[in-house]
């Protein structure tokens, strides 16, 4: 049972200005909570209903607290319009306990705004290997909750800072590649291939912003082969530029 107190206690973390306060995020759903549940991540609350407590209750130990709900109660805590048997509160790590092992590319994302790209993004890096972002200061939050759903787990296995872009990337030594119309055609760029790379993805309508692309060494351009659609997705070019730049396409195009 939940009290009414506690119930409006935690809808308010429906707000994320509370969830940034308190340094916390919300996942919710059964595959979402398994992902929460495997990766070391601090668990504060759990609120589940009856069918999902029968399967998972007896590991309410490993919860700071437990709560069985109703399908009405759900509802009031839930971001969604079906909530999906439960809610999970986290603290968000300081330090990632998936240990962030060593990857050929960093992915560098450039004021990218709307939380379902960037979390397409993250999920994209994990299905690659990559296991390091970088973002700029004004890049949506990747503990967003529509960016914490749409990274299908990737939150748990990558680590995501957010810093001075143009700064970092003049200090981090590594060849920095970027989309850009005015690039050399992907192709060319891949003999040779750095063993240690950055990869720039841009904003969705404004592409790369000028300080950033001041640190671009590699433009990279993706041939409009139809020649007649304007552009790309962002999350649509970054996955090409990371099958290709992070070497698994290397061979296939040699």
């Amino acid at each position: 049972m939940i009290s009414k107190n506690k119930l409006k206690e935690l809808a308010a973390y429906r707000m994320q200005k509370r969830c940034d306060e308190e340094a916390v995020f919300v996942v919710e759903g059964v595959k979402m909570a398994a992902e929460a549940m495997a990766s070391g991540f601090a668990i504060r609350t759990v609120c589940a209903t009856k069918e999902w407590s029968s399967e998972y209750g007896a590991r309410s130990q490993e919860f700071g607290e437990f709560f069985e709900v109703s399908e009405a109660e759900l509802e009031r805590l839930s971001n969604f319009k079906t909530p999906n048997k439960v809610w999970m509160l986290l603290e968000r790590p300081d330090r990632y306990p998936l240990s962030t092992t060593h990857s050929p590319l960093v992915l560098a994302l450039d004021k990218i705004q709307d939380p379902g790209n960037m979390g397409t993004l993250l999920r994209t890096a994990d299905w690659f290997g990559i296991r390091h972002v970088v973002c700029s200061r004004d890049t949506v939050s990747c503990f967003n909750p529509k960016v914490v759903q749409s990274t299908m787990g990737a939150i748990f296995r990558t680590r995501v800072d957010y810093l001075d872009l143009p700064e970092w990337l003049a200090d981090c030594g590594l060849p920095v590649y970027g989309a850009s119309l005015q690039g050399e055609p992907l192709p060319a760029i891949l003999t040779p291939l750095p063993a240690d790379k950055v990869l720039v993805i841009g904003n969705e309508s404004r592409g790369i912003s000028d300080e950033v692309m001041a640190q671009v060494t590699h433009p990279v351009l993706i041939p409009n082969i139809g020649g007649t659609a304007e552009s790309l997705n962002a999350s649509v070019a970054a996955g090409i530029l990371m099958y290709y730049l992070g070497g698994a396409g290397v061979k296939e195009t040699l």
